[in-house]
């Protein structure tokens, strides 16, 4: 095994298939690719690309970092599950990073805002919980950071996991910011037969 830690990264929280390599304190590579669906489809084989195009194999690494939301719930559900997977197959820890995590070690003086449909935002207030408000109404509080570089994001995710997969404890969880717009059915169930 490599002495630096290995940290791959990824996420697929918004428009995007996202990942990066850490080798140390190094950003070795980064691909993002842009999508609205198929995240599901392409991010094993992403990561096998980026594996591959650096020279490391699914056993160097020392950790998987993975960017956990607010955004997408389908999308949050396929790198949270898939980061929980790999970790366990690979005895290595996953490392959950939030969007507004990432943004805010891009930019200190601004406010981190994850765009959401219907031209509102996800915001990280400070000591409060994380809200959605339309985009006007978050510009009003100063100036923003949104998550609009995918590819700095990933680089972001990448570079925490880095400082935090040795004390990290805990497994990588979605963070909602609100409810699924999808509901149960609320028509009776069918009769099931025998």
């Amino acid at each position: 095994m490599p002495s630096d830690p290995i940290i791959l990264a990824f996420d697929t929280s918004a428009a995007h298939c996202a990942a990066a390599l850490l080798c140390g304190d190094q950003i070795v590579t980064s691909r993002v690719e842009t999508m609205s669906r198929g995240q599901a489809e392409r991010l094993m084989p992403l990561l096998e690309e980026v594996l591959a195009d650096t020279g490391y194999e699914w056993k160097d690494l020392s950790a998987i970092g993975v960017g956990v939301g607010p955004g997408n719930f389908t999308g949050i559900r396929i790198s949270v599950s898939a980061a929980r997977g790999l970790a366990l197959g690979l005895g290595v820890p996953a490392i959950g990073v939030t969007g507004f995590d990432a943004l805010a070690e891009l930019s200190s003086d601004a406010l981190p805002a994850i765009r959401a449909p219907r031209d509102q935002v996800y915001v990280a207030l400070p000591d409060r919980e994380p809200a959605l408000m339309p985009l006007t109404e978050a510009e009003s509080l100063g100036p923003l950071i949104l998550n609009d570089d995918p590819d700095a994001q990933i680089r972001a995710i990448a570079r925490i996991a880095g400082q935090g997969w040795q004390t990290n404890t805990t497994q990588p969880a979605p963070l909602y910011v609100r409810p699924a717009d999808a509901a149960p059915s609320k028509d009776t169930p069918p009769v099931l037969l025998d």
